[in-house]
């Protein structure tokens, strides 16, 4: 089978832009929530989130204006992560062959802030205003194909929309294809913009998501006794997925393998976890089989952790179901007490800082764990960021509708 490496990678997060900066604040213990600015939130249950302040694609596309306003806000995420993840990988999609460059990326939702607007325009002005363009911009798979014909790739070009395991499963299956011989150059990710008035007020409707208005910072707290849901936030996570002699073969550097990919469906409930973690668990055993490891190989988890009651319980359940006594010795984290919960793109963004703490064996930090749940009792690293030697990393990813999709990391030397 076909060696799979990761040879550029790129956020666009509450945390930052660029990725020194994100995994700086990362590992020094930021929060990147915030009261939201970008429309008015009075009279919402919930008022802040993981927004992404002053974004302008203008800054990061040498694309005319015309152009930028062809894209809802998600796209724009994606194309300036994977502008930017190419540019780090280096590779030259004008040489080689055209039709084994290829994109796939992850929306849980897709362009809804475009949805709004033009609903707003149909009922307003009626039917003859609503844009010619709501459609491609909407589109889940917009992200991929904008991409696709931004670099003029001529490969596989799909998008997957499984919530908030979008993501994780889109560089699950980008990993196959070039596993399978089908694509030797993949871009892959995910990317997420569902800050809007329908979506904030969606997820707070549901009971989603945490209510700490007077403490945003605070209000992310992964396995705390007092976490009471998710954050939603925005962004993108985009990375290039490349065979490993055709890597070699331009002297790219490598900066960490994809070994190992495992997915399963709870199927139990449209919103909320098996209790006991059985569909989390499968997925996670189905990854680390893939990689051809035992689970005691494994270094570090980087958790779904959305800081939800049921959702860290079940994961936490689910970690031990699998590992056994090994699990006591793990590392575990979430990312999301510092980024919030970014959907479909969260599994893109949490790998790409997967990576980063392989190259620089350190293990992201879980921050306001103040006060753990008695349920919730393995080794979280708490508060601050730990060197450590991590060779082997499992990243998890959960969504509604019972998705499960985990990936295995192998440090490169």
């Amino acid at each position: 089978m076909r060696r799979v490496v990761v040879t550029g990678i790129s956020v666009v997060s509450p945390l930052g832009c660029e990725i020194s900066e994100f995994w700086d604040r990362l590992c020094t213990g930021k929060s990147g929530i915030v009261p939201l600015r970008r429309f008015d939130v009075d009279g919402f249950k919930v008022r802040f989130g993981g927004e992404i302040f002053d974004f302008d694609p203008a800054d990061h596309l040498d694309l005319p204006p015309k152009e930028l306003r062809r894209l809802d806000r998600f796209t724009q995420f994606g194309l300036v992560a994977a502008v930017k993840a190419v540019r780090q990988s280096g590779v030259d999609f004008q040489q080689g062959d055209p039709y084994q460059h290829g994109v796939l990326i992850g929306s849980g939702i897709g362009g809804l802030e475009e949805i709004e607007q033009n609903h707003s325009v149909l009922y307003d002005r009626g039917p003859s205003r609503v844009s010619p363009l709501m459609i491609p911009k909407l589109m889940v798979n917009a992200a991929s194909g904008n991409i696709s014909v931004h670099f003029q790739l001529r490969g596989p070009n799909s998008a997957v929309a499984t919530a908030c395991a979008s993501a994780t499963n889109a560089i699950g299956e980008a990993f196959r294809l070039i596993q399978y011989g089908k694509a030797d150059v993949m871009i892959t990710g995910g990317s997420e913009a569902a800050i809007t008035p329908m979506g904030l007020s969606g997820f707070a409707r549901m009971n989603a998501l945490s209510t700490r208005n007077d403490d945003p910072e605070t209000a992310s707290r992964p396995w705390d006794r007092d976490r009471d849901g998710f954050v939603l936030s925005e962004g993108a996570g985009i990375m290039v997925l490349e065979e490993l002699s055709h890597a070699e073969s331009r002297g790219a550097q490598v900066l960490a393998e994809i070994t190992g990919y495992g997915m399963s469906a709870d199927g139990t409930h449209m919103t909320a976890p098996n209790p006991e973690g059985e569909g989390a668990a499968r997925a996670m055993s189905a990854a680390i089989e893939d990689a051809e490891l035992s689970a005691d190989q494994i270094d570090y988890v980087n958790a779904h952790g959305t800081s939800t009651p049921l959702g860290d319980v079940a994961e936490t359940r689910a970690i031990k179901s699998v590992f056994g006594d090994h699990a006591r010795s793990l590392c575990v984290s979430s990312s999301k007490s510092q980024l919030g919960h970014l959907l479909g793109a969260s599994g893109g963004v949490e790998v790409c800082a997967c990576v980063m703490a392989l190259q620089d064996q350190v293990v992201p930090p879980t921050i306001n764990l103040d006060n753990p749940d008695p349920d919730c009792d393995l080794d979280y690293v708490p508060g601050e960021a730990r060197p450590c030697s991590v060779n082997h990393i499992l990243k998890n990813s959960f969504g509604f509708g019972g998705h499960n999709a985990c990936l295995v990391l192998k440090r490169v030397a």
